[in-house]
């Protein structure tokens, strides 16, 4: 294989590309009379001619062109496209296709999934009327370029109309498959895009036996019994026991309601033993528990298990949501993943804690500007979200940093005080202190509740803690 890079998109071509293309190109090969004209057929008119061989490897050559830059421009319109939205595609040119993966952060919008895929057909269309004007302005309509622009706007033509067909895995199969879910839901969705798949399948190896067209009858053949399998296996699940009547689904269902009291180590002691290749449990219910004890994660801060657990979410039919994958990458300290999914879950929800908590994971990325001018924003939530995150993660300075920096557009006396207990867990005393004051400046009065939190531990014994306390104190008396 060979690997190379067009701007930021990276494209890998597989030697299977370059292989099926010359076999493909070399069993179409013209022999004797026919009306076409121009290079290379008039080499191709007698395999006795000399220069035959130099003919037939000209022809063959030509169409590999023609086939990887009309591969590789149809791949380009998902990876264009999938920039645009943010992604980091990259492409791959395997046998007579390709496939451009969008390494996207998270759970895709089906607009832009729509959008991406979209792309791809109507970049080969662009290539094909491209050709189609290059052809009309060349001087030489025998020549080489000529062959390679009139088989490539045909080539191309051909294979956008193609992959229209709603059948998966062609990119027509896609668009059905994301526009019926959206409108019927997940499940009578798939029904209905793998039973449009199937008739189509059948349709098109009825003309290709019409024709005696072996291509449509083997691709279509095994795209329709893929198909077909897709649909006897969702009523196989649709059949089974539901996981509600397994035995095993009450402890399950006990686990999610502890959770949602705030009870954590009661939901995990009841979804742990689930997960025990003993417990009979199947793949939905294990699903299931791992999503649950992923959350249980998240509320404890532990985003690598978090993270570990939802890894295994797949046998639900339900997927991780984006803001549970965005605060486990944020507690994981990887912000870069954080930020796109924080991004994506705001949009898809417009929930304004799910707003706040990416205002504080840009404030974490350093770019708090941008957090600030994001619409509906407050600053003191948008710099707590960012404050907490840190303080749970251990990084107590960049906390109180951010705390600090907070007060310049919330003066508040709670936000002085949690800076100065991110500083005193730093064992940073002069700053804890004088973050303390500020905080009284502010108005804070709560001496008992300062006096038993262990976050101050580190200031008891201090003879400044010990004048600060008795301030407040006084000021709250007074």
């Amino acid at each position: 294989m060979f690997r190379f890079r067009l701007g930021p998109i990276p494209v890998e071509v597989q030697p299977s590309h370059l292989i099926f293309s010359a076999l493909l190109a070399y069993q179409s090969v013209p022999r004797g009379r026919f009306a076409a004209q121009g290079w290379p057929f008039e080499g191709l008119t007698s395999s006795a001619d000399p220069g035959f061989g130099r003919a037939v490897l000209g022809y063959v050559l030509a169409w590999m062109f023609i086939v990887f830059v009309s591969v590789l421009v149809h791949e380009l319109g998902h990876a264009v496209v999938s920039r645009l939205f943010g992604y980091q595609p990259t492409i791959a040119l395997a046998w007579l296709g390709g496939h451009t993966q969008p390494n996207a952060p998270g759970p895709i919008p089906w607009k832009r999934d729509f959008a991406l895929t979209l792309a791809g057909p109507l970049f080969g269309l662009a290539l094909g009327v491209a050709s189609y004007a290059g052809l009309r302005v060349l001087h030489d309509p025998a020549g080489m370029a000529a062959f390679l622009l009139r088989y490539g706007m045909f080539a191309n033509f051909y294979w956008a109309v193609l992959n229209l067909v709603p059948i998966l895995p062609l990119d027509g199969g896609r668009l059905a498959l994301v526009l019926s879910q959206r409108v019927f839901g997940a499940v009578r969705g798939f029904t209905l895009a793998q039973g449009l798949a199937l008739l189509m399948a059948v349709l098109a190896v009825f003309v290709g036996l019409r024709t005696g067209s072996f291509f449509l009858v083997v691709m279509f053949g095994l795209w329709g019994f893929q198909a077909l399998q897709a649909l006897l296996s969702l009523r196989r699940r649709a059949e089974a026991p539901a996981p509600e009547d397994h035995p095993l689904a009450r402890p399950l269902k006990e686990a999610q309601e502890a959770l949602r009291a705030g009870h954590l180590e009661e939901a995990r002691r009841l979804a742990e033993p689930l997960l025990s290749p003993e417990s009979g449990a199947g793949l939905d219910l294990r699903s299931r528990a791992h999503h649950l004890l992923g959350w249980v994660c998240i509320k404890e801060g532990k985003g690598r298990a978090a993270l570990d657990h939802f890894s295994q979410v797949g046998g639900s039919g339900r997927p991780v949501e984006a803001h549970a994958l965005a605060a486990a990458f944020s507690l994981a300290g990887d912000e870069a993943r954080a930020l796109s999914l924080w991004e994506l879950a705001w949009r898809e929800s417009g929930d304004r804690t799910v707003l706040h908590e990416y205002a504080g994971s840009l404030i974490r990325a350093e770019r708090a500007g941008e957090a600030l001018r994001l619409p509906g924003v407050d600053p003191a939530a948008a710099f707590a979200c960012a404050e907490r995150v840190l303080f749970i993660r251990g990084a107590y300075s960049e906390a109180a940093s951010v705390s600090e920096a907070a007060l310049t557009h919330a003066p508040r006396p709670d936000i002085a005080y949690d800076a100065a207990c991110a500083y005193a867990r730093a064992r940073n005393v002069r700053d804890a202190l004088r973050l303390l004051e500020r905080a009284r400046e502010l108005g804070y009065r709560d001496a008992a509740y300062a006096a038993s939190d262990e976050d101050l531990l580190p200031l008891h014994g201090e003879p400044a803690f010990e004048s600060w306390l008795t301030a407040v104190r006084q000021s709250a008396s007074g």
